[in-house]
């Protein structure tokens, strides 16, 4: 018997990469001249920002439309799945930078600031305890704790990953209204994240003087909590999409990797989330 073959598909020329290329230049150079005063920042920045917008809203609707059509086989099933993957992992390492960081800090950098021959010579009167704003502090601030906001924090995430496999059964099993009500509560769970996160960080700053000119331990908890919070932004979205589209009648229980991926995204966050609070607000 002759081997079958899966014709492959190939795309039509897109305009969208140069689109895309333009947007994060406009972004990019727009926030440098915006952080520094100079020339049209705000306005190249936003030019970008909705050129990017553009982008994303045209590009995932062809890919979208071909995907319904029926145009995509299992190789295309199977690109889609290392894409993601490999998207995942460079945010998983773009993290353990930050991971990377507030270990040096902590284990390496404030110890030898605190060593003897440091603290005689250069650093009179610092003591290595963390958490610390570092030598010459001018500002006195109250570090975060866990319990409270960031504890709840993490059983709404906890409970949105559930939410969320919870959905995922109801588009195994083929039911549709579980599906839509397991993605609604997810998505309004990572909203209520936010809320509280914003909620904390005007806390942290109105009475716990905590900024992030609060030396190392401000400018590390509000880069790593901060950039959490913009990945939750993201996949509350990615889900919000994955909603829309599930009312207007896409995916199949054989046929739904835009789903799935948006769920990997997800549960990927509940994990990031499980280590920040860790050693961020709990050691």
């Amino acid at each position: 018997m002759s081997p079958t073959f899966e014709k492959y598909f190939v795309p039509e020329p897109s305009k969208f990469p140069i689109f895309g290329s333009f947007a994060l230049l406009c972004i990019g150079a727009g926030s440098v001249m915006w952080l520094n005063h100079t020339g049209p920042g705000p306005l190249v920045f936003f030019v970008g920002l909705a050129t990017l917008i553009y982008m994303l809203f045209g590009w995932f609707g062809q890919v979208i439309r071909e995907s319904e059509s029926g145009q995509y086989g299992k190789n295309v099933d199977a690109s889609f799945r290392w894409s993601m993957g490999w998207f995942i992992f460079s945010e998983v390492m773009f993290f353990f930078a930050f991971f990377g960081v507030l270990f040096y800090v902590r284990v390496i950098a404030v110890p030898s600031l605190g060593s003897e021959e440091s603290v005689s010579v250069l650093w009179q009167g610092f003591e290595a305890v963390w958490p610390t704003a570092g030598p010459r502090a001018e500002e006195a601030f109250s570090p975060m704790g866990a319990w409270g906001i960031p504890a709840l924090n993490t059983l709404i995430l906890l409970t949105s990953g559930a939410t969320l496999t919870w959905a995922h059964w109801g588009m195994m099993k083929d039911n549709r209204t579980q599906l839509k009500l397991g993605l609604l509560l997810t998505v309004l769970l990572g909203a209520l994240f936010m809320g509280f996160q914003i909620y904390e960080y005007m806390h942290a700053y109105g009475e716990m003087n905590l900024k992030m000119t609060s030396g190392i331990y401000g400018s590390t908890f509000y880069m790593m909590t901060g950039f959490h919070g913009l990945h939750v932004t993201i996949g509350a979205i990615m889900l919000l999409v994955m909603l829309f589209r599930v009312m207007a009648g896409h995916f199949t229980k054989d046929n739904h990797f835009a789903f799935e991926a948006a769920a990997w995204y997800w549960h990927f966050v509940d994990v990031v989330w499980l280590v920040l609070f860790v050693v961020v607000y709990w050691l």
